[in-house]
């Protein structure tokens, strides 16, 4: 591979960071480090309507939580900054006015309203080849108008002149040639009337500034890419342009199309990293992380969303995706997103991890019902006893809370209507015979031989045992919960719970 790999990550900082984004910027970051390369991340801010307080340092932390810090950034400027768009502002200008004066680019003065009224006219209106000698711009006005429009500060954008009848084609790193009839792409604009620059010529002149050596980004972009092929040409950096690689989209699980946050809400799960509060209208949007994801399995899952390495192996760590990824196994076809299986790979994670990995993420989770372990020993006891049932990282509080606190309710429906007073007698005598000491196995054969003494099956006493000490119908072997609770402890749990079922 070459050397001095660049490549950049570059959202807008508008509002919550989609799956597909964490993912655009994953493959980025595999490939740099694949390649002993940089991963950068630039912030795209020059559509100041657009840009939301916040939402830049939301796009830090999320890529933070996910284990992809980039080489270069805001936050951690190198040589080639600043990293904010916005903050370059005064480089754009120059090149537009350099492809104004080649004549591959020209002014525009045409207001709002005599765009609108061309709409009104003609309803699929497009400002190109066909409608822009009707318009009010540098190509229609002689040379001593624009001066005097200019000289006036008339408000005023550059528009690309997009040629006739050309054939625009590029090598994509994973569909391929791609070609473009030039007749179907408008005269899009290149510099806005407040001097910023659209992302049409902003991404090119970054990308050259930056060095950038591939460009990794969504399918969505294609129609975009004839005019960033030509503004590179005009702009004569031509042989300096990165290697393009458009990544399939990401679609909603019951059906085409791209995924987005509106499938999630309907479908009841998150499309984004980490929660987002926007701070305009004060809405959250639940994430991945607040949902319980380990940052390792989103990661793992978001890379096997359109690549695999071609074996079956769906368990990666970061470190392994490194070592595995190549662009050539990087499918061209959309890939839907299933969160039952997204759920899957967190629950291999949660149950590969150690219960030392796991102890800070369950205290937090146990803190939020109020519980504070104070016996760490027990507590990754219990870790490993009952990970193999979490699916979420939430999953530990009904999983394990109740090692630690009495149940605040019981499944009583489930034992009520075969409950009798033979046995709770069965109960008083076997919770009397609990000596301490006793492991899961002896304990188990008390419990079995005192049900044969009194005439029960001890399948019968099983459920109603697992609500008294648990509260319903879940956890790991009752004789291993009851070992852990302590001979004081089940004592207190059976006599509360006969009450409970006399009652």
């Amino acid at each position: 591979m070459e050397n001095n790999i660049r490549v950049r990550f570059a959202p807008s900082p508008t509002g919550g960071l989609h799956l597909g984004g964490v993912r655009t910027a994953l493959f980025n970051y595999l490939f740099a480090k694949k390649n002993h390369g940089k991963f950068i991340l630039r912030i795209e801010d020059t559509d100041q309507t657009r840009f939301v307080a916040g939402a830049e340092e939301y796009i830090v932390d999320c890529l933070n939580w996910c284990g992809l810090a980039p080489d270069e950034s805001p936050q951690t400027p190198g040589a080639f900054g600043p990293y904010r768009q916005s903050e370059r502002k005064e480089s754009y200008k120059q090149y537009a006015e350099q492809l104004v004066a080649s004549g591959h680019a020209y002014y525009a003065f045409d207001t709002t309203e005599e765009l609108n009224a061309k709409r009104n006219e003609q309803p699929n209106f497009l400002y190109g080849q066909k409608t822009r000698m009707q318009m009010r711009n540098s190509l229609t006005l002689t040379s001593n108008e624009v001066d005097d429009l200019l000289t006036q500060q008339t408000p005023y954008v550059v528009r690309i002149k997009m040629p006739e009848n050309e054939t625009v084609s590029f090598l994509d790193m994973i569909r391929g040639l791609v070609s473009f009839d030039t007749n179907l792409v408008d005269d899009k604009v290149l510099l806005k009337a407040d001097g910023m620059p659209t992302y049409h010529l902003a991404v090119v002149v970054d990308d050259k500034a930056m060095e950038i050596s591939h460009a990794f980004r969504g399918e969505e972009w294609l129609p975009s890419a004839p005019i960033h092929l030509l503004l590179w040409k005009y702009l004569g950096w031509e042989a300096e342009m990165p290697k393009w690689a458009h990544l399939p989209l990401i679609l909603k699980p019951d059906g085409n199309g791209k995924l987005s946050k509106r499938d999630g809400d309907r479908l009841g799960f998150p499309v984004y990293a980490m929660t987002w509060s926007d701070p305009k209208t004060g809405d959250l949007t639940k994430g991945f992380k607040e949902l319980g994801f380990m940052p390792e399995a989103f990661v793992n899952l978001l890379a096997m969303l359109g690549w695999n390495d071609g074996s079956d192996t769906e368990i990666f760590t970061l470190n392994e995706l490194i070592e595995s990824f190549s662009i050539e196994r990087i499918s061209k076809a959309g890939a839907k997103f299933d969160f039952e299986k997204a759920k899957w790979y967190n629950h291999e994670w949660i149950k590969n991890t150690s219960a030392a990995g796991l102890k800070n993420d369950v205290s937090a989770v146990l803190a939020k019902e109020n519980i504070t372990v104070e016996n760490k020993s027990l507590l990754l006891t219990v870790i490993d006893l009952v990970k193999d049932r979490c699916n979420l990282l939430g999953d530990f509080g009904p999983q394990s809370s109740y090692f630690f606190t009495n149940p605040e309710a019981y499944d009583i429906a489930s034992v009520k209507p075969k409950w009798s007073a033979e046995k709770a007698s069965f109960f008083k005598e076997f919770s009397q015979n609990i000596t301490p000491n006793l492991n899961a196995q002896q304990m188990e054969g008390e419990f079995k031989d005192l049900a044969e003494t009194r005439g029960f099956k001890p399948g019968e006493l099983m459920l109603p045992f697992r609500i008294m000490l648990v509260g319903g119908k879940f956890g790991p072997g009752v004789f291993d919960i009851a070992v852990l609770l302590g001979a004081t402890t089940v004592k207190n749990r059976i006599d509360l719970a006969i009450t409970a079922f006399n009652a």
